[in-house]
């Protein structure tokens, strides 16, 4: 197998079996983002925002897909890359498209050198000499990597910053360990060689300055080592610092007193016996967080840094089992013991523990006798310190409310680990103190499984996967519901967990299935103490947010949810999320998970049953306000019914441009589907009918095709209520699209019939043209191809009739590719370049792509293929531009028929890729042809 190895620190170096690849530019970019984000994937518009930001054009999305294809060739050594098991893997789809890098951790040069760092770090700590030589070696091949900066490529980039910082602070731990361990040794010139450097690229860095200081003064070069440290204690005045260790080791140079050759000072202060051990038991049932144990693990013992670590997460998500589960897992590398305490920021009593009475706790743990301890507050925090400031001890501080009732716990020794747990995010604490922040989300399925597999011993999750993956979806991956559920399944060993899933099925929207009789296990009451410690805007956003179609929501949406000027629903959702009673999942977009979604449910029905109407009324007038503005930037063409104005408090989206409409479409995807099923429930007939008219283009476009059909028929269903043929027809006609493209063609050509009988009483010629070449499509699909030149003809009469100029130019289009289909090429030349020309007139930019490939196909079947490529990479670009991914896989895979007729089989195949890769995105059923046409001749 081939080794791949990619070097970040300094220049961006990638290795193939030893041989160096080429990247360009862009390449080294985009490679260095995903090493950023190694294993985990990044969306795609996360990347086009990273890699180009406000320069981002219309056609960003395709360049990063062209960069990502060159990037996953180069990586395969300039072959083609394996699609089962590419080191740059696609995941997802749609507005969900991601991309993440797969490279084992060995292959990544940080990795090795991070680790050699901890190892060199660790036999130091560990005092015995025998270790010292071993520890040198190691922060010798650290060094020996760092090719610095790290990143270099990207270094001022903002997303590379602070990654950037670490492995620079990393770095200097290497230095000062090398340091370290040269002078334990008694190498005190090697040291000072290494040190002088040190200082000269670091020269703030008090701990690098006192060591070289020591190693001069050992080999008796007094004068040296004086003025090292009154340069070192100048510049650090210079900026506003103080540095007392600099300064006392500067003074007992001058008085040559006796300096130890080690680094570190014999430990002093009163050690008790025996570790201190508060710790709870490690819970037995915990199951997965791997990842997030690895990455706090690697926090809490990184060397030389103030180790605190926040775990925030909802109620119920298993923050206090993960700290003790972390805690256990530590006491090896913190040997001095534990201290915990349960602050109950949170209690349901509302008593919770102070900092100073926390404090107390403590102090009588580490054997102060009453009489020792200080009597002011100040005095009894700074003896805590004094007291742990020697140890290596790791502190943890369960349930705690804000960051102010968790200072006076935090030692000022970089000895001693913090790990704080609490529902808020606390940003205070990661701001002003430096917490690196661990947030917990819900199980996977894999980890909710292994849960009840191992509180339920007797075999039913293996017996019945089913019903297991049923409790597991109705308790929404959340560790305490499901060990409500496995509990009560565990007292009634007779019971089948299908019978439980049902039990959790007719509580469906509620919180009745998990009524634990407890109120630390009971979910209402559990949600309910951070419910009730939010302020009345906050609360009354989360009451109403239980009336949103869901999965997430916009800050826009969210202000005419609750008829609020966006500041002020901005103020409401950042409380939330602090409370961690919603996810900000990307910046501005908030959600939360099914369990909540219910309470907030409950919670609503409390609310006046016309209060609840009028806020489902102005969300859903807010999405389709909005969806219609956007709309009208995908198809400025259409004249669709004008929806009622919308009621007061709401603030509809306009986007600005194409570009920005399917931005706001893909974002509000999910929801919009959610939306037209949810104003069909109420009663909001008219407003089904026409939000669901305003989606087509977009889903059309992205090849959507189920939830096209699923929002029609929501459609039909309205219209026929509201007694509105020309909706019924349109809705009829929308939905056959989708059924037409899935291949469900006897369902689209019954629709079509029904349209074109609605139609016909209506007189609407213009109507019954656009049925007619959806008619057409479906002919063509069928083979019939004479049936679909004569539904295509007719409907060119009926818009010339009707003087509808751009359904003119759309049948031009179909009547001209149908006599291509049937070989007619000229026809299909004479009557694209009419339909050309008023597409161009009426800047039909949609109209344009399609005639543009239509006439490229003809030109190439008439043996014109330079101009036929024109043709074809004018419809690409058109395509791309107005996001309409299906039609540039056909002008794909047409412009690579072309480069084949050519002779260019390599950009042919290159064409063909790409046109399946897009096809496979949305699920297409050509794809399938095109993944045989690409398969190796056997």
């Amino acid at each position: 197998m081939a080794q791949l190895r990619i070097a970040v620190l300094g220049p961006l170096e990638v290795e193939r079996d030893g041989a160096a690849l080429p990247l360009g530019p862009r390449q080294a970019e985009l490679l260095s983002v995903l090493v950023l984000t190694l294993g985990r994937p990044v969306l795609a518009s996360r990347l086009v925002d990273l890699l180009w930001g406000a320069r981002a054009g219309d056609g960003a999305a395709a360049t990063l897909r062209s960069h990502v294809s060159h990037l996953r060739r180069t990586l395969a050594g300039g072959r083609c890359a394996d699609d089962r098991d590419p080191v740059v893997a696609t995941v997802g789809a749609g507005a969900g498209l991601a991309y993440r890098l797969d490279l084992p951790p060995d292959g990544l040069d940080a990795h090795h050198f991070e680790r050699e760092i901890t190892q060199g770090r660790r036999l130091l700590d560990d005092g015995d000499p025998a270790g010292f030589a071993r520890a040198a070696e190691l922060f010798a091949a650290a060094l020996a990597r760092w090719r610095g900066p790290a990143f270099a490529n990207v270094a001022d980039r903002p997303y590379a910053l602070s990654e950037v910082a670490r492995l620079e602070a990393l770095c200097r731990t290497a230095r000062r360990g090398s340091a370290e361990a040269l002078i334990a040794l008694g190498r005190h010139d090697a040291a000072i060689g290494d040190l002088t450097g040190a200082v000269a690229q670091f020269p703030y860095d008090e701990s690098l300055r006192r060591l070289l200081a020591l190693a001069l003064y050992a080999e008796q070069r007094v004068d040296e080592a004086a003025e090292v440290c009154r340069q070192g204690t100048a510049l650090l005045r210079e900026r506003g610092m103080d540095a007392p260790q600099l300064q006392r080791l500067h003074a007992a140079i001058l008085r040559r007193e006796e300096l130890p050759g080690a680094v570190r000072a014999p430990a002093a202060g009163p050690v008790p016996a025996a570790p201190v051990n508060l710790l709870p038991p490690d819970p037995p049932h915990f199951v997965g967080r791997a990842a997030e144990l690895d990455d706090a693990r690697r926090h809490c013992v990184a060397p030389d840094r103030r180790r605190i670590l926040l775990v925030s997460g909802p109620a119920g998500v298993g923050k206090t089992s993960f700290a003790v589960r972390l805690a256990h897992l530590l006491a090896r590398d913190l040997p001095d013991g534990c201290l915990y305490v349960n602050l109950r920021g949170f209690d349901p009593g509302g008593a919770a523990l102070s900092g100073d009475e926390a404090v107390r706790l403590f102090l009588d743990a580490l054997h102060v006798s009453p009489g020792r301890i200080p009597a002011s507050e100040e005095g009894r925090a700074g003896r805590f310190r004094s007291l742990v400031s020697t140890r290596r001890m790791l502190i943890v501080l369960d349930n705690a409310r804000d960051a102010e009732q968790v200072r006076p716990l935090l030692p000022d020794a970089s000895g001693c680990a913090v790990v704080v747990t609490s529902r808020s995010q606390l940003p205070g604490l990661v701001a002003a103190e430096g917490a690196h922040p661990v947030t917990l989300g819900l199980l996977t399925m894999t980890e909710a499984r292994e849960l009840l597999r191992t509180r339920l011993r007797d075999g039913r999750v293996a017996a019945e996967p089913g019903p297991a993956d049923d409790i597991i979806e109705r308790c929404a991956r959340l560790p305490l519901a499901l060990a409500v559920v496995a509990a009560r399944a565990a007292a009634h060993p007779g019971f089948c967990l299908t019978a439980l899933a049902r039990e959790l099925v007719a509580s469906q929207g509620s919180l009745d299935g998990f009524a634990a009789g407890d109120p630390v296990t009971d979910l209402r009451s559990v949600f309910s103490w951070s419910y009730q410690a939010l302020g009345e805007p906050a609360a009354r956003m989360f009451r109403l947010l239980g009336l949103h179609p869901g999965p997430d929501l916009s800050v826009p949406a969210a202000a005419s949810l609750v008829a609020r000027p966006e500041r002020q629903a901005r103020a409401a959702l950042a409380e939330l999320a602090r409370a961690q009673l919603v996810t900000e999942r990307e910046p501005g977009r908030y959600t939360c998970h099914d369990l909540l979604r219910a309470y907030a449910t409950e919670l609503v029905e409390s609310e006046p049953a016309e209060i609840r109407q009028a806020s489902r009324l102005r969300i859903v007038d807010h999405y389709l306000h909005s969806a219609r503005a956007a709309d009208a930037q995908l198809s400025p063409l259409r004249e669709p019914t004008a929806p009622s104005p919308p009621p007061s408090g709401v603030t509809p989206e306009e986007p600005a441009d194409n570009a920005a409409a399917l931005a706001w479409f893909a974002e509000e995807h999910e929801v919009l589907v959610r939306a037209v099923g949810m104003a069909g429930r109420h009663g909001l007939h008219r407003h089904v009918w026409q939000l669901a008219s305003s989606l087509t283009t977009f889903l059309s476009r992205r090849g959507y095709w189920e939830d096209l059909i699923v929002v029609q028929n929501h459609a039909l269903a309205a219209a026929e209520r509201t007694g509105d043929p020309t909706a019924s027809a349109q809705a009829h006609r929308d939905v056959a699209a989708a059924y037409s493209e899935t291949g469900r063609l006897p369902a689209a050509r019954a629709h079509l019939k029904s349209a074109l009988l609605l139609l016909d009483g209506q007189a609407d010629l213009v109507g019954q043209a656009h049925t007619l070449l959806s008619l057409g499509w479906v002919s063509e699909k069928e083979g019939d191809q004479a049936t679909a030149l004569g539904h295509d003809q007719l409907a060119l009469r009926l818009f010339q009739a009707a003087g509808d100029e751009a359904g003119e130019a759309r049948a031009l289009n179909a009547v001209g590719w149908d006599h291509a289909v049937l070989g007619n090429y000229p026809e299909t030349v004479r009557h694209c370049q009419r339909a050309l020309m008023l597409q161009r007139r009426l800047a039909d930019a949609v109209g344009e792509a399609n005639s543009w490939d239509s006439l490229g196909y003809a030109l190439h079947h008439l043996g014109h293929h330079r101009t036929a490529a024109r043709c074809f990479r004018r419809a690409l670009a058109l395509n791309r531009e107005l996001g309409h991914r299906y039609n540039e896989a056909e002008a794909l895979q047409h412009l690579g028929d072309n480069h084949a007729a050519l002779g260019d089989p390599v950009t042919a195949r290159r064409c063909w890729r790409d046109a399946l890769e897009i096809l496979t995105e949305i699920a297409h059923p050509a794809a399938e042809t095109l993944r045989d046409k690409l398969a190796p001749a056997p």
